[in-house]
């Protein structure tokens, strides 16, 4: 669809040769209009002039074609400015010029019919190839006469009036385009320039402005619009405050409590030490005391590693790795009864084994919190995108909804079966896969469940000239390995 300063100037133009069109239009029906009308107005008088001066004046009157002749009439209607004339005598042997052989039979009907009834009529027709007004008329009985007058002067002078037209039209138009696109440009000049605040505005840049000027409709649109981009700026820089302070507290609070809670820890293994020596009620209270410790313990250090993204204070550190071994080692730790599927050769990558071990770790605690019981299944591939990990399960899901918050932080797509989760662990694994160079993507499994999708980046040839989809194949066909859902 073009854009609003072609639709702006394609307007103007639409207007204009709508205009010129009408002009057009009216000028040619007003000057064939009164071209035809002089000439019919002057044959009319020539014609009454013929039939009551000229036709009485020939003695004797002519009743036949020869007498007719004879009479000179003829000529003298030709002197009037009637140069053609047909004459019918009623007897079947009409008067009629040579190269006009006929031209009675042609005469409108119409014309005929109020000749006989002693009025005058005329028509515009063709006779022999050529365009004539025919105006016929009787004085008193036989012979009905029928003047011609050539119309070919008008018929050219409207060729000639339509060509300047066109041509005017057409000059019109060009001179319409280069205006509207002058007048177009000017008009949305203001919007242009908004446009370009906008997207600096969008880049981050949120001192950019629209000029301003003048008091009318454009000049106050201007002060709006920049009114408008202060206030953002102001909102913009109070929420980047509040976000500031905000990672700040969760730093400082992270950091304070590792301290007593690296004590709780020590003193929550010492119970847990001795839960056999407990009462039973005495027991589920320290039970549940362990738990609960534990529980901020990961907590705390899930902060702490929250902050530490925020501070920007993450660097990986990129080695040779073998994909399936870590896949293996990190469901033989977390989720031991998850199937495990490799491809057939090694699949080794430069990536940070650590940061590695945590999105997988992050991803398989999630399966087995939300998805307790089902199959997990986990698979190494290979795909166009890079070498792809991914975890299915078998549980309820996600609702819909859900999916574009799932990694977002402290989000839980159903808070009533959350348990002990912060909310923290997808993201973190999130942000892990990006400084890793991937993405971390989920989508809903067709017959219930989620899949999670990491994608790793391939700089280099596979090993053992493994071409890049070659493992694709390995993938159990109940997902796809490449998800297209983004959350």
């Amino acid at each position: 669809m073009p854009g609003i300063r072609a639709r702006v100037a394609l307007t103007l133009v639409a207007l204009v040769a709508v205009t010129v069109t009408a002009i057009g239009i009216g000028v040619y029906a007003f000057v064939d209009s009164s071209l035809r009308n002089r000439l019919i107005e002057d044959a009319r008088q020539q014609v009454d002039y013929n039939l009551s001066v000229l036709l009485p004046g020939a003695d004797p009157r002519p009743t036949d074609k020869r007498a007719f002749e004879a009479s000179g009439l003829p000529d003298a209607f030709a002197l009037r400015g009637s140069t053609r004339v047909l004459a019918d005598f009623g007897d079947g042997d009409p008067y009629d010029p040579e190269d006009l052989a006929g031209a009675l039979g042609q005469v409108s009907p119409e014309v005929r019919t109020l000749v006989q009834g002693g009025q005058i009529g005329f028509a515009w027709q063709t006779l022999a190839g050529a365009p004539y007004l025919v105006v016929g008329g009787q004085q008193g009985g036989p012979p009905a006469l029928y003047f011609l007058y050539r119309a070919d002067p008008i018929d050219n002078a409207l060729a000639q009036l339509r060509f300047g037209l066109v041509a005017a039209g057409i000059a019109a138009i060009g001179v319409a385009l280069l205006v509207a696109g002058i007048i177009a440009r000017w008009l949305l000049r203001p919007v242009a320039e908004a446009g370009t605040a906008a997207r600096r505005i969008a880049s981050g840049d949120l001192g950019a402005r629209v000029p301003e000027g003048g008091t009318d409709e454009v000049g106050r649109w201007a002060a709006d619009f920049n009114r408008m981009a202060d206030s953002l700026e102001r909102t913009v820089a109070r929420l980047e405050t509040a976000q500031h302070q905000n990672r700040a507290f969760v730093a400082d609070v992270a950091h304070e409590l590792r301290t007593p809670l690296t004590a709780l820890v020590a003193e929550a293994s010492l119970i847990e030490g001795q839960l056999d020596a407990l009462s039973p009620d005495t027991r589920r209270a320290a039970e549940l005391l362990v738990r609960d410790v534990r529980r901020l313990r990961i907590l705390v250090d899930d902060l702490m590693e929250v902050s530490r993204f925020d501070a920007d204070a993450e660097r990986p550190t990129l080695e040779p790795v073998d994909l399936g071994r870590v896949v293996t080692g990190a469901v033989a730790s977390r989720l031991p009864e998850a199937a495990v599927t490799l491809p057939a050769r090694p699949l080794v990558v430069d990536t940070d084994p650590r940061r590695l071990d945590r999105i997988l770790g992050n991803l398989l605690d999630n399966a087995r919190d939300h998805a307790p019981g089902s199959a997990v299944e986990v698979a190494l591939t290979s795909a166009r995108e890079g070498a792809v990990v991914v975890v299915a399960d078998r549980g309820p899901g996600v609702p819909p909804d859900a999916l574009p918050r799932l990694f977002d932080r402290f989000y839980k797509a159903d808070p009533s079966r959350a348990g002990g989760s912060s909310g923290l662990g997808l993201a973190i694994a999130a942000e892990h896969a990006a400084l890793l160079g991937g993405s971390l993507r989920a989508r809903p499994r067709p017959g219930g469940g989620m899949v999670f999708a990491l994608t790793l980046p391939v700089t280099g040839p596979l090993p053992a000239s493994d071409r890049l989809d070659t493992a694709a194949a390995d993938a159990p066909a109940s997902w796809n390995p490449t998800p297209r859902t983004d959350p």
